[in-house]
């Protein structure tokens, strides 16, 4: 799996891949009382959470540090793909909490670059895929 350049664990899972509705729906009342229904194809804005399931997608301190850097930067868009080869255009997804959330696998109080986390990834596509 890849984020730009940074490669990320392939065990990581997409955990609301089917959380998706690509239909928005609109539904209201004239004043008649007919029922008017509007549907729409969404094009983009797709939430995508990765993250480890507590025993896989596990990732060292230093690559941490360098999604936390990469997250900085405001309107970034990057190119994801997953490990069968689907690719989306996403940006971190600001608005569901942190867009990169790491926990220590075994606390240490002073951890090295080497050191294992379990690392969570919030990511909105910004581009049909």
């Amino acid at each position: 799996m890849q984020l730009d350049d940074i490669t990320l664990p392939d065990d990581l899972l997409w955990v609301n891949e089917f959380d998706w509705n690509p239909v928005e729906q609109n539904i209201e009342r004239s004043l008649t009382g007919a029922l008017l229904v509007q549907e729409s194809e969404l094009k983009q804005g797709r939430s995508i959470i990765l993250s480890g399931n507590g025993e896989a997608g596990w990732v060292s301190r230093l690559m941490v540090k360098n999604l936390f850097a990469l997250c900085k930067a405001a309107n970034k868009t990057m190119t994801l793909t997953l490990p069968d080869s689907r690719q989306f255009t996403v940006i971190f997804d600001r608005s569901n909490g942190a867009p990169v959330e790491a926990q220590q696998v075994l606390p240490f109080a002073y951890p090295e670059d080497s050191d294992q986390y379990l690392l969570t990834l919030r990511l909105l596509t910004v581009h049909s895929g």
